[in-house]
């Protein structure tokens, strides 16, 4: 027992060392930061849009939630390492082969999901909004909701490219057949739409784009399991 709490708190210390380092790291560059991510999409919208902040603490408080954010992504294969570094000793070989590919594969979806929406989803989503309503507006945008929408959108996103695990894991651990499936392809389309409507804010365009990868990415489930 000793042994286990030893080896955990060595892991925690060393996953705390890394994060603080990190997001200090991100903090320094956090306004730097906030412009990477927010420039391109800006450029997408409307000439004349703007950002403006309605909280005094707005201009300091929402680049360092960003940086804490960049800090969790960036962290995110470290702290899986150490986890899988813990219980790796408990596992039999098999489970091993098995487990490494399904956590990198989830990685990868995850930050493809993340680039997803940051590329497509959040400036044809904003862009549509910013140009739907009268002319001769000037839109200004609050930077702390600006920036909300795109954390959660990307964080659904990045949820939504789990699916290819999902439906593989459950063919693979026999809870259903890759056929049975198939078959029940019009409820994975309703389930999508409806998940696109709890995972994306609360509006059509980013729910739909959201919707329709979730489908394709039940597809490619389907089409790469060997079951």
């Amino acid at each position: 027992m000793k042994q286990h709490l030893d080896e955990i708190l060595r892991r925690v210390t060393r996953s705390l060392v890394v994060i603080s380092v990190v997001f200090f790291s991100c903090f320094y560059f956090s306004n730097q930061i906030y412009d990477f991510i927010a420039g391109p999409i800006l450029a997408k919208l409307p000439s004349g849009t703007k950002l403006i902040a309605t909280q005094v603490t707005a201009p300091f408080m929402v680049p360092m939630q960003l940086s804490f954010l960049c800090t969790l992504l960036m962290c995110a294969p470290y702290l899986l390492y150490q986890i899988w570094m813990f219980v790796k000793p408990g596992l039999y070989q098999h489970e091993r082969r098995n487990i490494v590919p399904i956590i990198i594969t989830s990685c990868l979806l995850f930050y493809s999901g993340i680039v997803f929406a940051l590329l497509i989803i959040c400036p044809v989503a904003l862009k549509f909004f910013t140009t739907s309503g009268p002319r001769n507006i000037q839109i200004m945008l609050d930077m702390g909701n600006f920036v909300d929408f795109i954390v959660t959108v990307s964080f659904a996103s990045g949820l939504a490219f789990q699916i290819p695990i999902v439906t593989n894991l459950l063919i693979r651990s026999g809870v259903i057949t890759k056929q049975h499936l198939a078959a029940k392809r019009r409820h994975v389309i309703v389930l999508a739409l409806v998940l696109g409507m709890l995972l994306a804010p609360p509006d059509v365009i980013s729910q739909i784009l959201l919707a329709v990868p979730m489908w394709g990415l039940f597809e490619l489930g389907l089409l790469f399991s060997n079951h």
